[in-house]
């Protein structure tokens, strides 16, 4: 098993971020890399197309709303890993009602590449991700 997380600090208050991305069906408001979502299963299964036509999908495994967080497993994507479980979460900064810290981990197991080399593909994934929350935020 392998893991990796990364965080960022964002120029909103945690109820605007979580506004934004709180909705498991809203990647394509603030995430470039995935232009189109379609709900189903209630909203619990996510299946996702990057600009490549790839599809990626998803089930929600577990949703906070007061604490803001939900965590979700992949059941088909392009990745070398399986067995895939990750968690996007929204935390105060204290002291600091203007500012909010995102942080996105998974844990996975690796499948035809090393654990670092998957650790790398989907930390990237992730600052990639947060970079582009910042830009929509700030923008």
């Amino acid at each position: 098993m392998a893991s990796t997380s990364v965080s960022r600090v964002l120029p909103a208050s945690p109820e605007k971020v979580w506004e934004l991305i709180g909705g498991f069906d809203s990647l394509p408001d603030w995430l470039p890399y995935i232009p189109e979502s379609t709900a189903s299963e209630g909203g619990r299964v996510r299946s996702l197309k990057n600009p490549d036509g790839e599809v990626i999908v998803e089930r929600l495994v577990g949703f906070d709303e007061a604490a803001r967080h939900y965590s979700y497993a992949i059941l088909r994507a392009p990745f070398p890993v399986t067995g895939y479980l990750s968690t996007l979460r929204v935390h105060t900064v204290p002291g600091r009602d203007d500012l909010a810290e995102v942080q996105w981990s998974g844990r996975f197991t690796p499948d035809g590449v090393t654990a670092a080399e998957a650790e790398e593909l989907f930390a990237g994934i992730y600052r990639d991700g947060l970079d582009a929350l910042h830009r929509t935020l700030a923008g």
